[in-house]
């Protein structure tokens, strides 16, 4: 039977069809890439990271410094808020509870909601009611929001992973219900819990639309939770609307590959320690 359908018409079209769009998705994504490096590389220069900008170096430097105070911010906001939600929903709360429902209903309509729209309300709230003005705070709280439902998603299902014969076993040797989730649950499941934060850092380092309305566009480095500061996507936004550093523009592009590829690959190595650890451990 399993022969029949390997050599059926319909199996090598499907699977043709499968082929043609991973070939599809390398391809874009090489030239996605090569573009960038081939346009940006040339125009990178030592005065693009002297620490205070000019019109003369048009300086990424202050621009990936709050990059970066952004997105560990956001993190330290959104990953406890997301992870103790999710282990409410799948260890504590009761199956088919109706808030539950609630919960899980809310969190994927919020991971729909376009960026812009986040901006919107970070601007109208945090920014005018909150009185924090345009600020690196008022950008950490949008962001922080933006990427809990995310956060929050990717851990259920990393804790869902965990096998009940883990908690069963943990129950029989006399552990209490906390216990269990932080000694033998939540370790186990950190692997799919990173994975979650690797794709939120991704949205954070590359989000400009929300930033624009919260963090403001200030050249320089934000040297107060209340004080403005562009990010490099929206310092790299800012050089292509004004249309007089295309150069500089692409150089940030490159920049913020880079900085995106390096995050991804040392959160990756962190995860696959962390699992192989938990390997030998079990």
């Amino acid at each position: 039977m399993t022969e029949y359908y390997r050599n059926h018409k319909g199996s090598l079209a499907l699977r043709l069809l499968v082929y043609l769009s991973a070939v599809l998705t390398v391809l874009v994504l090489v030239v996605l890439i090569g573009y960038i490096l081939i346009k940006g590389i040339p125009n990178i220069t030592p005065e693009q990271f002297q620490w205070k900008y000019t019109t003369q170096n048009v300086s990424m430097m202050p621009a990936i410094i709050n990059t970066l105070t952004i997105t560990v911010l956001s993190l330290l906001v959104a990953v406890p808020f997301g992870v103790f939600s999710a282990v409410y929903l799948v260890e504590y709360a009761e199956r088919g509870n109706k808030l539950v429902r609630v919960i899980r209903l809310t969190t994927e309509t919020l991971s729909g909601i376009p960026s812009i729209v986040y901006g919107l309300f970070g601007f109208l709230f945090f920014v005018v009611a909150l009185g924090w003005g345009l600020s690196i705070l008022a950008g950490t709280m949008t962001l922080a929001i933006m990427i809990l439902p995310l956060i929050m998603r990717t851990t259920e299902e990393a804790l869902k992973s965990v096998p009940d014969s883990y908690r069963e076993g943990s129950f029989g040797l006399g552990a209490g219900k906390l216990r269990t989730v932080f000694h033998i649950v939540l370790p186990s499941a950190v692997p799919g819990i990173l994975a979650g934060v690797i794709l939120g850092i991704g949205r954070i380092v590359g989000e400009t639309a929300a930033l624009i309305y919260t963090a403001g566009t200030v050249t320089g480095v934000a040297t107060g939770l209340l004080h403005s500061g562009r990010t490099l996507s929206v310092h790299m936004y800012a050089l292509l609307s004004e249309g007089l550093y295309m150069k500089q523009a692409y150089a940030t592009a490159v920049i913020l590959l880079v900085m995106v590829i390096i995050i991804n690959a040392v959160s990756g190595l962190i995860a696959g320690k962390v699992a192989g650890k938990n390997k030998k451990e079990n």
